[in-house]
């Protein structure tokens, strides 16, 4: 009797040495993951975007609008005759940029306004381009892996690269374009369509056919020193630097894309949409 009572204590306190182990190993394991969560959260990539800055992005008022006009926002974009670009039947808006550059950072909060204003957003992504290049850390979207429903225009973006180094000076690669989309950015993000000091730069866009933006249409220093929530809130505020810049540049947008869709909708393109219409 003795022996099995030895037996059973000996079974019990191994027992609770496994146990023991168990947990200690279940903290330790979960010391890393909150780590890497907390690494996540600082954006070093790309997160999911947050509900709220979304929100505030895709509905800054017409009345801000209205009032901010063009604001600071310089250049306006460029009138092109080229032949016109749609998919799925209606006048495309076609992007091209890339996670780690800080002037794609600087127009993407005017391009989800403007483009907010046609249709809707889902799946977009919080990250800041790169830490090394000019603007570092800049707070901006991204359309990677996004989808953009509207009745009036499609929205093709192609994100080439992240803005994570691949240690012999590039980043990793992203979107790949397709030869037409290559070929419509060789021929009009060049002279005689931009300067030739700028030619290739990015963000580049083309609306339809009739207008093109090669670089960001405001300075990204209305930006800088700010967080994301911080740029979004400031988007409604029309006396704010951020709106000034954002906003103006996202009016010269809407103005275009007005001209694209015989300015429907109507309550978009209105009064100050038209005036603007006439300044391009």
């Amino acid at each position: 009797m003795a022996n099995n009572n030895t037996s059973g204590s000996k079974f019990g306190i191994v027992v609770i040495g496994i146990v023991v182990v168990l947990f200690i190993g279940l903290i330790l394991f979960k010391g890393p993951a909150n780590k890497n969560k907390s690494s996540v959260q600082s954006i070093v990539g790309r997160i999911p975007a947050s509900s709220q800055i979304v929100a505030q992005v895709t509905s800054v008022t017409t009345a801000t609008l209205d009032s901010v006009g063009l604001g600071t926002s310089s250049p306006l974009p460029t009138k092109i005759s080229a032949p016109t670009l749609t998919s799925n039947s209606k006048p495309e808006v076609f992007y091209e940029g890339a996670e780690y550059c800080p002037f794609c950072a600087t127009e993407r909060w005017a391009m989800t306004v403007a483009l907010s204003k046609f249709g809707s957003f889902s799946n977009l992504s919080q990250t800041q381009s790169s830490s090394t290049d000019v603007y570092p850390n800049t707070p901006t979207l991204s359309y990677y892996g996004s989808t953009y429903k509207s009745n009036y225009i499609s929205f093709v973006p192609v994100e080439i690269y992240t803005n994570i180094p691949t240690g012999n000076g590039g980043y990793t690669s992203l979107d790949t374009p397709t030869t037409s989309q290559v070929n419509l950015v060789n021929k009009y993000d060049a002279a005689p369509y931009v300067p030739s000091s700028s030619a290739g730069s990015i963000p580049f866009l083309d609306f339809g056919g009739k207008f093109i933006i090669s670089g960001a249409t405001y300075l990204p220093t209305a930006l800088q020193g700010k967080t994301a929530s911080q740029i979004a809130s400031s988007l409604n505020d029309p006396t704010s630097s951020v709106a000034k810049g954002a906003d103006g540049a996202a009016n010269a947008m809407i103005a275009v894309i007005c001209e694209m869709t015989n300015n429907q909708p109507v309550n978009v393109c209105d009064p100050t949409i038209l005036q603007i219409q006439k300044s391009l």
